[in-house]
């Protein structure tokens, strides 16, 4: 069985990178960082990917058997001393008579090529020799590409998942103002546990930030949309000084058709719990006509909030 010519030509060191005295590990190590980068599987697009992948294996299955790698650098060794004497020769056998030098010259490369064909006839006999056995190294190290291959698209596809999960998740979040001087020490009259006390009726408060920057401006995260929808609707504050709330994120895209509040419903005061018919009906007329300043309102923030953000 014949060996390729072009594999005795190639210089399997400078395929893999690395020099002539790398070890066994730095073999392998390097065999890895090339084969993944040029691996089929990973160049579909790209015929010449399977040659340039089967070139390196070829590399590994010499360069990791001690006896092929010996023979192989005998071959090289072989070809650089009989360019290195062909050069010297040339420099100095221009001086002398021709005839002898090309007599010498002739005899030289007699033996040169009877050294090399001894030489790569071991070669040749080595690289059969693992072809016939099978490289045991060659099929490890093409097994732990493949895998890495594979544990890369699955962590990819973790990761794309995991991403596409987070999205799902965002939680409510909505905008609070309020009228506030400077100089007022008591908020407005709303300190972090009124506002609680205020919004917990509607569900679970996740986080409630009070701005530092902006007096009368606060963030509060609930735990369901549902609860941040009943807020919005619903919630007035305080009587002496309402009450300003709008979105920030995660409004739901549709609403449901627009009931009237029950009993059950409405925000709790410390002055009746239970109202008459004609107090209801006075209520939600009320409820009405705060819907439609507050939608104002909210417009007037929006502005507001653009005019900061160009700002800064």
């Amino acid at each position: 069985m014949a060996v390729d010519k072009e594999l005795l030509e190639r210089d399997l060191y400078g395929l893999l990178g690395i020099g002539e005295k790398a070890s066994e590990k730095e073999v392998k190590t390097a065999f890895r960082q090339k084969a993944l980068t040029c691996h089929p599987d990973k160049n579909p697009d790209n015929p010449r990917a399977a040659e340039i992948f089967h070139q390196l294996s070829q590399a590994l299955a010499v360069l990791t058997d001690a006896a092929a790698r010996a023979a192989y650098d005998r071959v090289r060794r072989a070809k650089k001393e009989a360019a290195a004497r062909t050069q010297k020769l040339d420099e100095k056998r221009k001086k002398v008579k021709l005839d002898l030098e090309a007599r010498e010259r002739e005899a030289q490369s007699q033996e040169n090529e009877e050294e090399e064909i001894r030489i790569t006839r071991s070669l040749e006999e080595e690289i059969i020799r693992l072809r016939e056995e099978g490289s045991r190294q060659l099929e490890e190290q093409q097994r732990l590409v493949r895998e890495q291959i594979r544990l890369e698209k699955e962590q990819h596809s973790r990761g794309k998942q995991e991403r596409n999960g987070a999205e799902g998740k965002i939680t409510p979040k909505l905008k609070l103002r309020w009228k506030c001087r400077k100089e007022d020490e008591t908020a407005g009259g709303y300190s972090k546990d009124v506002l609680l006390q205020i919004l917990q009726k509607y569900g679970d408060v996740l986080n409630l930030l009070i701005s530092s920057r902006k007096t009368g401006s606060a963030v509060v995260e609930f735990a369901t949309v549902k609860a941040a929808e009943m807020a919005v609707k619903n919630e007035v504050g305080l009587l002496n000084n309402p009450l300003k709330i709008s979105w920030l994120e995660g409004q739901p895209r549709s609403h449901p058709s627009t009931v009237l509040p029950d009993s059950t419903s409405l925000p709790r005061s410390s002055q009746a719990s239970v109202v008459s018919e004609r107090d209801y009906e006075s209520l939600v007329m009320m409820r009405m006509r705060q819907a439609a300043e507050r939608q104002q309102l909210i417009e007037q923030l929006q502005r507001e909030d653009e005019e900061e953000k160009s700002h800064t």
